[in-house]
């Protein structure tokens, strides 16, 4: 994209591989100062150093990275920004909070790409929230950043159909491409003043949280068909479980039946190739599962292995 005497001149901030679209799509179309992004991480049993998907990617391309321990209060890396004299500041899932200090900087603000239609779903797991919340469309927004989160005025949306089959990692990959697409289209527009950002609606507003282990953890007493949304929801983290004999059980993949078997809920009954769940309403029949410290395996590889498991009740 021209802009006066050169390309744009932008620094992108992201960590995850969400941003990394978003990124590539900029590279062809911008100047790419700098990547910043969060610092590198150790991951996994073997707690092996790893760098972030955009880090990556950034070396890839020869583009200079900040790695700042901290942003807010951090004067150094503060005057970096100012140093590099960007025209605008891209953020798609870094992970930090800007302060004003960063906003006011550049002289087109500091956009970012969110994975909801805000105002709905504002905070860390907007994916994981309309899957649970069993909503059959999102999309992504593209908005001006403000001191508060996912407040700021909107410059873009775009909306996409949510499929009974989606899982977190699906509607992941979908709207990270969606979110790239109309970044590529947006700019343009709103650098040239051809478009205008709008306030969001507070009144419409909901908000998502940052997810632990723990919220996969499934309470059986709930509807089959809310489970099997969770599982959607969480794969793969925080994942879906429960206790069966003091080991966790993963449930990887699940289908509601809408008929009531009267029994505990929690209580595990056989089917013909495999095995369901008692629930507070319906029930859930297992297709994929993990025992701890096991491979994953179909229920009916399961049940030749741990058929004691019928009739058993899972905590």
């Amino acid at each position: 994209m021209e802009y006066g005497n050169g390309k744009l001149k932008i620094i992108f901030m992201g960590t995850p591989d969400f941003g990394a679209p978003s990124l590539l799509s900029l590279i062809d179309q911008v100047n790419v100062l700098a990547v910043v992004t969060q610092p590198d991480k150790k991951v996994g049993r073997k707690q092996e150093v790893t760098e972030s998907p955009i880090k990556k990617l950034a070396l890839k391309h020869g583009i200079e990275i900040l790695q700042p321990e901290k942003v807010k209060g951090n004067a150094e890396f503060i005057q970096r920004v100012k140093d590099l004299q960007p025209d605008l500041i891209v953020v798609v899932a870094y992970g930090f909070i800007l302060p004003q200090e960063i906003l006011d900087i550049p002289k087109y603000g500091v956009i970012n790409v969110h994975a909801s239609l805000l105002p709905k779903y504002r905070g860390a797991s907007p994916i994981q929230a309309a899957i649970l919340n069993g909503d059959k469309e999102t999309g992504v927004t593209i908005m001006l950043i403000d001191d508060e989160v996912d407040h700021g005025p909107v410059l873009s949306e775009k909306t996409i159909t949510i499929t009974s089959s989606d899982n977190f990692e699906s509607l992941h990959d979908k709207l990270a491409q969606l979110g790239a697409d109309l970044l590529k289209d947006t700019l343009p527009k709103y650098i040239s003043g051809e478009i205008e950002a709008v306030s969001q609606n507070e009144a419409d507003a909901t908000y998502c949280k940052i997810l632990t282990k723990e919220d996969g953890k499934i309470d059986w007493a709930k509807p089959a068909e809310e489970i099997e949304r969770q599982v959607r929801a969480f794969t793969p983290w925080p994942g879906s479980f429960a206790y069966w004999e003091d080991q966790t059980l993963k449930v990887l993949k699940a289908k509601y039946h809408n008929d009531n078997y009267n029994d505990n809920v929690g209580k595990i009954f056989k089917l013909k190739d495999g095995f369901a769940v008692v629930c507070g309403q319906g029930t859930l029949e297992i297709l994929e599962l993990q025992l701890e410290g096991k491979k994953p395996m179909s229920a009916k590889e399961f049940l030749n292995g741990y058929a004691g498991i019928i009739g058993s009740i899972l905590k």
